[in-house]
């Protein structure tokens, strides 16, 4: 019996002391997402809450990850992170309930169009959808640029899919995004989009720029790729709205 005992605490030693390691060989992974985001969050917005949350989630997905779910560890320690700072974000209530009402907006004008019209709407399309006029259009899409924080709004997956707890709510989201077919229903929505949208968010989500560095490149200022990214992403959420796993 007591050579049982013996073997069970040093199995529970080993594994504290894997996870240990596990948790310190990603924790770069966890400042790297926490920057990205930064980029798109008010002044406000402290770096290290989003580290603090984003460690948490880190060690969440330490100790919630298997084989079987088909991924690497790092994709799905990545969507983990992000969904804790998100999470966090929101707690807060960082953003006015009229910016979410904008952005839904938005997605609802593109989405009548594109069925309407048979093709992606323009801005000056869509502001007369909204009943605004282009200025205020554009200004729209800087006040959710804000709110439109890497998650679940910015892959098109709508949030009502995934209404179950916090803990849940992430293996949940890991499980949608993993699939061939969510995977091919993206793409196919960002091949849709209009070329310079599409340089955006390859700058943005490949090339990991930051909004700044973006409009360097496109020679553009950065509050316009800031309408450009909401837009984008307006577009997504519109095209991926009834997307569904089988």
């Amino acid at each position: 019996m007591g050579g049982l005992l013996s073997g069970a605490r040093a199995y529970k030693v080993q594994q504290q002391d894997d996870m240990g390691a596990k948790i310190e060989k990603y924790a770069p992974l966890v400042k790297r997402i926490a920057l990205h985001l930064k980029a798109r969050l008010p002044a406000n917005v402290e770096l290290d809450d989003l580290i603090q949350s984003g460690m948490l989630g880190l060690m969440d997905a330490v100790a919630h990850f298997q084989d079987g779910h088909g991924a690497t560890f790092e994709t799905y320690a990545t969507i983990r992170i992000r969904g804790s700072m998100i999470d966090e974000m929101r707690l807060s209530d960082w953003a006015p309930r009229s910016v979410h009402q904008s952005s839904r907006l938005i997605s609802e004008a593109i989405t009548r169009l594109s069925h309407r019209l048979g093709r992606e709407p323009k801005d000056a399309e869509i502001a007369q959808e909204l009943g605004v006029d282009l200025e205020k259009y554009h200004q729209m899409l800087l006040d959710t640029s804000n709110s439109q924080i890497i998650g679940i709004e910015d892959l098109g997956v709508d949030e009502e899919v995934i209404s179950d707890s916090a803990d849940n709510r992430q293996d949940k989201l890991f499980e949608l995004l993993a699939t061939a077919q969510f995977k091919e229903s993206l793409a196919k929505a960002i091949a849709r989009l209009p070329e310079r949208e599409q340089q955006v968010l390859a700058l943005y989500y490949d090339e990991e720029l930051n909004l700044r560095e973006i409009g360097a490149v496109l020679d553009l200022s950065e509050s316009r790729i800031c309408q450009i990214m909401s837009q984008s992403m307006a577009r997504l959420r519109a095209a991926l709205k009834d997307w569904r796993t089988p």
